[in-house]
């Protein structure tokens, strides 16, 4: 059995024609001299969750970003929900979405200004009534009028989840959704995004230095070093071949160059 067919809905999975959500061919990005992402293929199944690793520097912010279109390669192919991209993107960018605590909102804006103007520029139908359901799922309610500026990083991460899921996307990119939250908080995040995909049907690429979160959420793991893709697998297998009880454990391995064959 392929990871796609473990990954896809039991619904999805008849028929050999079923295309995989992201479908990443041969991808390479060279900057300069710096071969950011070197020759990697994998294949996304619809409705799951699957954990992108690796170290700063490894190329998981790049081939996230071919993946959005925002970033051409320079050779390789990435498809997204069955178009490649970035030529038909128009065709996905409706259908997808990204989060990062990374990336702020405009400060003096309100938290609902700024999810209406997220809303408008992805045309979302019955704003006001998304809006109002997002601030309930998400305990936004209180300070849907407060500055964004003004707000603390756990009040700013459900923001920033909000204006992700605020088109209800079939596909969602979370760069270190729980970075800098406290541990409560952070399950509560997790918590939301397991059941908007068992809701949604969703797929989700999750970039995260959080074993732990990866360990809980993901179906399946891809682990990058210098560009190239050094495992994938689910985390129990990737745990047993390494010989680890953990992900982190496997992590520091695959970091500190430690061969899974040596690994005692």
């Amino acid at each position: 059995m392929t990871h796609d067919d473990a990954a896809l809905p039991r619904a999805a999975a008849q028929g050999p024609h079923v295309s995989a959500a992201i479908a990443v061919t041969h991808l390479t990005k060279i900057y300069k001299a710096t071969r950011a992402v070197d020759d990697i293929s994998f294949r996304i199944g619809h409705g799951s969750i699957t954990g992108l690793l690796g170290g700063n520097g490894a190329g998981k912010t790049t081939t996230i970003a071919t993946i959005m279109g925002l970033v051409l390669p320079t050779s390789g192919q990435v498809e997204v929900l069955g178009h490649p991209m970035p030529e038909q993107s128009d065709e996905v960018l409706g259908r997808m979405n990204f989060e990062s605590p990374y990336v702020d909102m405009p400060m003096r804006l309100t938290v609902r200004q700024n999810l209406t103007i997220f809303g408008r520029l992805y045309a979302v139908g019955g704003l006001k009534d998304r809006i109002a359901q997002l601030a309930s799922d998400l305990d936004l309610t209180d300070f849907l009028d407060r500055a964004s500026g003004k707000l603390s990083a756990g009040q700013k991460t459900r923001v920033a989840l909000a204006k992700a899921l605020i088109n209800d996307p079939e596909l969602l990119l979370l760069d270190e959704p729980t970075a800098s939250l406290d541990p409560d908080t952070a399950d509560w995040v997790r918590g939301h995004l397991e059941r908007y995909r068992q809701r949604r049907g969703a797929t989700i690429l999750l970039a995260s230095h959080n074993m732990l979160e990866v360990e809980r959420l993901c179906d399946r793991v891809i682990i990058m070093k210098r560009g190239r893709i050094e495992d994938d697998d689910s985390p129990a297998q990737i745990m047993a071949r390494y010989n680890r009880n953990t992900l982190e454990e496997v992590f520091l391995d695959v970091a500190r160059g430690r061969d899974r064959e040596t690994v005692p």
